[in-house]
């Protein structure tokens, strides 16, 4: 199988490259840039060197048709919303990583981007491929929409209690943490050293693009949810997630119990680890690796959750969960290539 990347000189497309050099069904990959095209790949990136020595292929569509089987976009929100209509009379499966497909209203999509939506009819075919609630449908969509980063962090984190209907609708607040590389590989005044080192600060205060994108998906499990509250916060680090929860429990519950209910519902997700009663995770656990550790409790003096869920924003939160879905979609091991020991410290 020939696969293509195109945007793989970003955080993700690179971290996609790297999965399939020893995945075990994956073929050669193709690598696309608009920016860098001619260019050797491991000048883009000296640690490939002797790994590869391809070059940037120019995208070029009817070309990329007619020699790959299967295509990652790894780009900046805009260019898969252009690019995908475009493969729309080719029998070619895309996973986009960026937002572009995630939004299925398209006026919400542009309400939140600020640019324009992809056509309906595709936004119509995309599949939110959140690997581990949505597999039945991800195993025949020829579209998949990678889910952002926070979304994939709250919503495994979430999800064990909104489709059991145990929380209440109207108070849900997330606090979310994450690493300078969410921000992608492009100088930018608010991710330079001397900007972030030492320093721990909100940003997108009420305005976060991942806000619809979570609400959306949480409001199909259960219609009668409200509007969330969530804050991001940019913290001195490469890679990670935290997305601490707070909700109320409809009915009284103690931790134990509460627990028991996680482990339940991820009992056959390799990549969710719920924690023992009394554990929670930290980012450090999870780095390098596809997985989303995940741990809750209950104070039963207020009856509210805490739920903690960690991930690598790269992996689960970006090239892992596309290979976890490019796995599905090819009726493969969802563990395929992507049996990372975390690595630590």
């Amino acid at each position: 199988m020939k696969i293509g990347i195109i945007g793989a000189t970003g955080y993700g497309g690179a971290e996609i490259m790297r999965i399939m050099r020893t995945h075990p069904y994956a073929g050669e990959c193709i690598l696309y840039s608009s920016s860098d095209e001619g260019a050797r790949y491991d000048a883009a990136y000296p640690h490939l060197v002797k790994l590869t020595d391809q070059h940037l292929q120019p995208i070029d569509l009817k070309k990329i048709a007619n020699e790959i089987d299967f295509l990652f976009i790894a780009a900046p929100p805009g260019v898969s919303s252009r690019l995908t209509p475009q493969f729309d009379g080719y029998d070619i499966p895309i996973i986009d990583l960026s937002g572009d497909l995630r939004i299925q209203d398209p006026s919400v999509y542009e309400k939140w981007y600020k640019r324009e939506a992809a056509p309906e009819h595709v936004l119509q075919k995309a599949v939110y491929g959140l690997s581990e609630l949505n597999r039945e449908d991800i195993k025949t969509a020829q579209y998949i929409a990678n889910p952002g980063c926070f979304p994939t962090a709250v919503l495994l984190g979430l999800a064990p209690l909104v489709k059991s209907g145990s929380i209440n609708e109207s108070f849900v607040i997330i606090d979310a943490k994450t690493g300078v590389s969410g921000a992608g590989r492009k100088a930018a005044m608010g991710t330079h050293f001397s900007e972030v080192n030492d320093n721990f600060k909100i940003y997108k205060v009420n305005e976060h693009q991942h806000t619809p994108e979570i609400e959306q998906a949480v409001k199909q499990w259960d219609s009668a949810f409200k509007p969330i509250t969530f804050s991001t916060h940019l913290v001195p680090m490469t890679r990670g997630i935290m997305a601490t929860i707070y909700t109320e429990l409809k009915d009284s519950m103690d931790a134990e119990q509460l627990q028991l209910v996680f482990s339940k519902f991820y009992k056959d997700s390799y990549f969710v680890r719920v924690r023992e009663n009394g554990s929670f995770p930290a980012t450090k656990e999870v780095y390098g690796s596809n997985f989303c550790d995940i741990g809750v409790t209950v104070d039963e003096r207020t009856n509210r959750v805490t739920i903690v869920s960690v991930i690598d924003n790269l992996m689960k939160g970006a090239a892992g969960q596309a290979v976890q879905n490019f796995n599905i979609m090819n009726g493969w091991s969802e563990t395929a290539g992507l049996e990372f020991t975390p690595i630590y410290p």
